[in-house]
């Protein structure tokens, strides 16, 4: 009885974890599919962008689903140990145990295609550039991206301030964007090329890299506090079935 009430108090431990986590990646989720185009949204501008980078939009989608089933198996899993249902601590272990397999072969694609983000990013640098001379200070949807992304990103163009060269608003005002100097004054050639300022594709693969240790590190706890899950899980529905 002692070990069973233990069981017990531990299950609602790793199932509490398990709700927040699903709640955590659902809130990420819905940021990240209302910022997608903060981010992206340059590659509406590309005709023949490839269709990997593109796909990357939907990852806002996968965790908002992840964080939706996480939850939902939290409040099994609880569910199932205080009432000692054999059938909900089944289900809440078959559920369980398919999301862990779904991780685990989502972990082994992102590990792969970590390195051809910044191969498909490069491949795609004239299309990017040349949209930017074209229609940057033209097009207000694109001039709106580029400006809120080099704010968010601290970064000038997409390879450097060359981008911009000729591009309407250069033409018009004959400045470039102020995210392009380091001071807050008219931003000129001669400053802008003193500046240095790093393209926002350099700050973009330096994000993902730099978040790539703390991704898996998330993944690795989820993953440790499902395994503890479905082993109390198994214990409980033997225990329930005596």
């Amino acid at each position: 009885m002692c070990c069973s009430g233990l069981l017990k108090i531990l299950m609602f431990i790793v199932n509490g974890a398990i709700f927040l986590v699903g709640a955590g990646l659902l809130g990420v989720g819905v940021w990240v599919t209302l910022d997608s185009d903060s981010m992206l949204g340059f590659l509406e501008h590309i005709e023949d962008a490839p269709a990997e980078l593109k796909q990357l939009a939907n990852v806002g989608y996968l965790l908002i689903g992840l964080g939706i089933g996480l939850a939902f198996i939290g409040f099994l899993g609880c569910c199932g140990a205080m009432k000692e249902s054999r059938c909900m601590l089944l289900t809440f272990f078959i559920i369980v145990l398919i999301i862990f397999l779904a991780e685990v072969a989502g972990a082994v694609v992102l590990f792969v295609f970590q390195p051809l983000v910044e191969e498909l990013l490069q491949e795609i640098k004239v299309e990017v550039a040349d949209s930017i001379e074209k229609t940057y200070g033209e097009d207000e949807a694109l001039t709106t991206f580029w400006n809120t992304t080099m704010v968010e990103l601290k970064c000038c163009g997409y390879s450097n301030y060359t981008d911009f060269t000729g591009s309407p608003f250069v033409n018009t005002s004959g400045l470039y964007p102020p995210e392009c100097c380091k001071t807050g004054k008219k931003c000129i050639l001669d400053m802008a090329h003193s500046a240095d300022i790093p393209g926002c594709f350099e700050a973009l693969v330096t994000l993902i890299e730099d978040n790539a240790g703390l991704v898996g590190g998330v993944a690795l706890g989820i993953c440790a506090v499902e395994v503890l899950a479905m082993i109390f899980a198994m214990v409980l529905y033997k225990k329930a079935g005596k």
